[in-house]
């Protein structure tokens, strides 16, 4: 028999959203990991935020808001707000009731500088990996190092000639306007002699030959190559060494009477980097690059069946990447400076590894 299609709403309802949750859903591994991480945090937050005036919104609830953001590609925090509104599994994660209300979206911006100056982000990182370590998920002494792009939250428009180098005046605009049209033809611009008035620190840089520039930062992450977790992250300004500058720098925090080795691309391959990983007692696995050049790389390190594996393994760090960029809104940052950027890039790269950590437990 046909039910009927009744609109009347019930007033109440009888079960608690840890009820509703299913037991076997994927965000409830997440979850359990997210607490253990915050609740070893209950000191660094107390000193952020002291003990007079008004209650502030819980950071606890706020960066469970944000690693909600980048797991479900939600574009801004007004939309995340949104889905607060009706969606019990955000509720349930955030920590939300049922018909507790949910805060306005300049929240995050109000208390975003506060987390940045207790680096909130970079202890999360690192709680995260020690729960890897402890489950015995880590390699120690096998890793791999990569960089990319991420552009920056300022158009080729901005990107203006300096007030002290300045000769010429824009070029000509075709129409009027808020956003005339411009032509660069044929003017040479350079990070010496220009720079954006969005952001100052963003710097005109291309990845390879014939790409186009962009102005952006650079993400370097160190990851382990059992699994390709992320053990370590940098954010620098764009240019040509910057890579392997960050390489240097996250190796230099290995335990000094640990040998390990380093994989990476054929970027990496060059004699001052190569020098300077072996007086760090770190063997290095890049590639060699051998384009009208001699390689750094000799036979002492391609001979090992290490070098070949590690070879192999280095190319998973793309998928940090990949998820990073698809996944987690981390292809363009919505946000200016350095220091903000790399606070949410270190944050995303903890929500890889969340999503990375939940799959291994689930495979076994």
């Amino acid at each position: 028999m046909r039910g009927e299609d009744l609109q009347q709403h019930e007033l109440f309802s009888y079960e608690s959203l840890e009820e509703r949750v299913p037991a076997n859903h994927p965000l409830r591994p997440i979850r359990t990991m997210v607490d253990e991480a915050l609740k070893a945090l209950d000191g660094c937050f107390d000193e952020i935020y002291g003990e007079d005036g008004r209650k502030s919104i819980p950071p606890e609830r706020l960066l469970r808001a944000l690693l909600l953001q980048m797991f479900y590609t939600i574009r801004s925090e007004r939309m995340l707000m949104e889905q607060l509104e009706y969606n019990l599994l955000f509720r349930w994660f955030v920590g939300l009731s049922a018909n507790e209300p949910v805060w306005h979206p300049t929240v995050f911006t109000k208390n975003r500088d506060r987390l940045l100056e207790g680096a909130v982000a970079e202890e999360f990182f690192s709680l995260i990996v020690s729960q890897a370590r402890q489950k015995r998920l880590l390699s120690d002494e096998h890793f791999t190092v990569d960089g990319t792009l991420v552009e920056a939250w300022a158009g080729q428009k901005s990107f203006q000639a300096k007030k002290e180098a300045a000769t010429d005046k824009l070029p000509p605009s075709q129409d009027g306007g808020s956003n005339p049209t411009v032509d660069f033809h044929k003017q040479k611009r350079s990070n010496q002699t220009h720079q954006s008035k969005t952001d100052p620190s963003a710097r005109l840089f291309k990845k390879t030959r014939g790409a186009e520039a962009k102005l952006g930062f650079l993400r370097h992450v160190v990851t382990e190559n059992r699994n390709g977790l992320v053990v370590d992250t940098r954010l620098t300004l764009a240019s040509g060494t910057a890579g392997r500058d960050a390489a240097i720098e996250m190796m230099t925090h290995k335990p000094a009477w640990r040998r390990v080795t380093l994989g990476g691309d054929r970027g990496y391959d060059t004699r001052g980097f190569v020098e300077r990983l072996r007086s760090l007692r770190v063997t290095p696995h890049v590639a060699e690059n051998t384009t009208n050049r001699r390689s750094a790389i000799d036979g002492r390190t391609t001979q090992h069946e290490g070098y070949a594996v590690s070879q192999r393994k280095r190319k998973r760090v793309e998928e940090v990447f990949g998820w990073l960029k698809t996944v987690a809104l981390q292809r363009k940052t919505r946000f200016r400076g350095p220091d903000r950027v790399g606070w949410m890039f270190t944050l995303a790269a903890a929500a890889y590894n969340l999503v990375r950590m939940r799959n291994l437990a689930q495979a076994v």
